[in-house]
């Protein structure tokens, strides 16, 4: 079985525009941005959604809002602000079955975002 998107990115088998990476966590520009700034931030272990998280990723969890932290300063976002997404599911609207948050700034967002 052939393995998924994001986890051909964080192998380096397709090519991505990384911003951020560490032992855990990949994050990069997302191809077809909805903001300005519109990066990926994606565990390097293979999760399908938020419901695969575990107690035993309570680490990883805290290290993701960690990790947004960061890259919203780099980017300048905390001043105006930013947005993140995790979508679960079909209905949720998530299209790449990998856990991925997305941060999204540089723009208003509005309500409800869709």
């Amino acid at each position: 079985m052939a393995a998924c998107l994001f986890c051909r990115i964080v192998n380096g088998e397709i090519p991505a525009e990384v911003v951020y990476e560490d032992e855990l966590v990949m994050a990069f520009k997302d191809v077809n941005p909805q903001a300005p700034i519109h990066l990926l931030l994606v565990p390097k272990k293979h999760l399908a959604n938020l419901l695969e998280l575990a107690e035993a990723d309570k680490d990883l969890s805290s290290h993701f809002l960690a990790v947004i932290n960061k890259l919203a300063q780099q980017y300048d976002l905390k001043g105006k602000g930013f947005r993140t997404v995790i979508n679960t599911g079909e209905d949720g609207g998530q299209t790449v079955e990998h856990l991925h948050f997305h941060l999204l700034g540089g723009r208003f967002m509005g309500w409800p975002p869709g």
